[in-house]
């Protein structure tokens, strides 16, 4: 009978679901997801089964990423998965291809550098980078030295699908030397 009752609720929820589409972010939200304003989640990973132990802050980005509140490494020797919360400040962007680990806190205003794994709490006002991540930089460091470059590196007011051949041939041969911005 416990059989037959979660296989309609099951089928219950996948009919709901196909006259009423949801977004990942929905269902993740309505598994428990905590996320502010401004969230921006892209072609990334969040620990569906566990997502009640995620907490995203305002003005976070998460580019092609993976969050996991659970690590089952400990299954196989014990019989159990080790969980833990994960909680990401305001101000956030976490780069392509990282990995957030569970028992994290990343504080605010903190870069993540592309590829890397956070396997440790990261202090605010922090940039990390590496496998395991390590702070390598302040935000304030970053943004100043970004700012002045600013300054001094061109910027390219186009988005790249509508900037013509001559202009990427133009653009490819200024960044042979060193690298622009692009808004």
């Amino acid at each position: 009978m416990k059989f037959i009752l979660a296989f309609l609720s099951s089928l219950s929820v996948r009919i709901k679901n196909k006259i009423h589409p949801k977004s990942e972010l929905d269902l993740l939200i309505e598994n428990g997801l905590k996320v502010g304003k401004n969230f921006n989640f892209f072609n990334s990973h969040i620990d569906y089964g566990h997502a009640w132990l995620i907490e995203i802050g305002d003005d976070v980005t998460i580019t092609n990423s993976s969050i996991l509140a659970h690590d089952a490494s400990t299954k196989l020797y014990f019989g159990k998965s080790k969980i833990g919360k994960v909680t990401i400040g305001n101000r956030v962007f976490i780069g392509f291809g990282s990995i957030i680990l569970c028992n994290v806190t990343i504080g605010d205003d903190v870069i993540v550098a592309a590829g890397s794994v956070v396997t440790k709490s990261i202090p605010s006002g922090s940039v990390v980078a590496g496998c395991p991540a390590t702070v390598i930089g302040s935000t304030t460091d970053f943004i100043n030295k970004h700012q002045a470059n600013l300054q001094a590196k061109p910027v390219y007011d186009t988005y790249w699908p509508q900037k013509t051949h001559y202009q990427k041939e133009k653009i490819r041969s200024e960044l042979s030397v060193s690298h622009g911005y692009d808004e």
